[in-house]
């Protein structure tokens, strides 16, 4: 039988051509590979874009509200404190009859007056409440909760504080100033206790009344806004967020929060 020896030609043609379909197989896949990198990464700036308007919208929102709120603590203060002062004085210098113990007693009067007063500007100017650390701001609130005679407040604050970004902080203070007035209109309580706590990286807040409690899986299946808001705003800046309540045995929020690397302009 004749032997038939292949034509190297042939092998050359062939092999160049494998060559050539192995070639087009990998820029195939680079390509494919390089539109999915090219979706994904555009999905993600479209992500953090969306997050940042976010992130923006709920900063206005907790300004405009801690606006609002301030306003009516204002109203308030003028109503039923200051104004009842200064009523209280003008009937102590109308009985005085040149008595020098009425007098000084409406000198008394008027003096704490003035000192709510003072108290109230730091509300007033807004430049005042943004100049605040968190300290600053939370403990201006139970102050006021103090004065007004609505409870009676504790803070205790230990660890070094840690910097966090000034926007973050109006979150947290707008989502206790939401806890603390929640505890003022509903939950009838007498004491109000904040823990803040500082370790190396983490910032911890534990804000609970003593107050009547509520039933949270309730709340949560009415969809109660402010329990919401505060879940929803923990989420946001990737805050770990615990709402614990009983009836009978009060109410806490607790926050704990480590700051992260990305900056908010």
């Amino acid at each position: 039988m004749p032997i038939h020896l292949s034509n190297p030609d042939d092998n050359t043609l062939i092999l160049a051509l494998v060559s050539i379909t192995i070639l087009l197989l990998l820029l195939i896949v680079v390509g494919v590979l390089f539109s999915v990198f090219i979706k994904r990464k555009n999905e993600l700036l479209i992500e953090q874009q969306t997050s940042q308007k976010r992130f923006e919208r709920e900063i206005a929102e907790s300004q405009i509200e801690i606006r609002e709120e301030t306003l009516r603590n204002i109203s308030w203060e003028l109503h039923d404190n200051i104004g009842q002062l200064l009523t209280l004085a003008k009937i102590q210098t109308q009985n005085a009859g040149g008595d020098q113990a009425q007098l000084d007693e409406a000198a008394n009067t008027i003096g704490k007056g003035l000192t709510e007063i003072r108290a109230l500007s730091k509300l007033i100017n807004p430049e005042a409440l943004n100049n605040m650390t968190l300290i600053e701001a939370i403990e201006l609130e139970l102050n006021r909760f103090t004065r007004m005679e609505y409870l009676t407040t504790s803070l205790n604050v230990t660890g070094t504080p840690i910097t966090i970004d000034k926007k973050i902080g109006t979150i947290i203070f707008r989502m206790f100033q939401e806890f603390f007035t929640n505890t003022i209109k509903h939950s009838k309580a007498s004491h109000l206790d904040v823990c803040i706590t500082y370790t190396k990286d983490t910032l911890d807040i534990k804000a609970k009344d003593n107050g009547v409690g509520f039933d949270i899986a309730f709340a949560k299946a009415k969809n109660g806004i402010g329990l919401s808001n505060i879940e929803s705003r923990g989420k946001l800046i990737g805050a770990t967020i615990l709402v614990s309540s009983k009836k009978g045995d009060g109410t806490q929020l607790h926050l704990s929060y480590t700051p992260k690397n990305e900056s908010y302009e």
